[in-house]
């Protein structure tokens, strides 16, 4: 089975609703109400990531987590994104940040 999946094949993914796709890079931004809860979302993202051997960028901001995936061997996205994509948002959803998948790619 390949690894390497479209951008339309990762938005057609179930548990992805919070993620978008531009240039090959799948992006979430979870807003977490307290830096507390971000660096908490932050220590969730690592550990899944290491158990996926699988590291996204992560940008802690102090009311917000911005998460963005790619898979650099595959030259974009890979199902090993989508897996990591559903966990991270499992994770936010526990901790009770929410996802804002419709932001301005411009806002930090």
């Amino acid at each position: 089975m390949k690894d390497s999946i479209t951008a339309d094949e990762f938005t057609a993914q179930e548990g992805v609703a919070d993620w978008r796709v531009a240039d090959d890079v799948a992006s979430a931004r979870f807003h977490t109400g307290s830096f507390a809860t971000g660096v908490d979302l932050v220590v969730a993202i690592g550990r899944d990531a290491d158990d996926a051997n699988h590291h996204p960028d992560v940008d802690l901001r102090y009311d917000h987590v911005d998460v963005a995936l790619t898979s650099h061997d595959v030259g974009g996205l890979s199902r090993r994104d989508a897996q990591l994509a559903r966990a991270i948002s499992r994770a936010a959803r526990t901790l009770g940040a929410k996802a804002d998948p419709d932001r301005e790619e411009e806002e930090s």
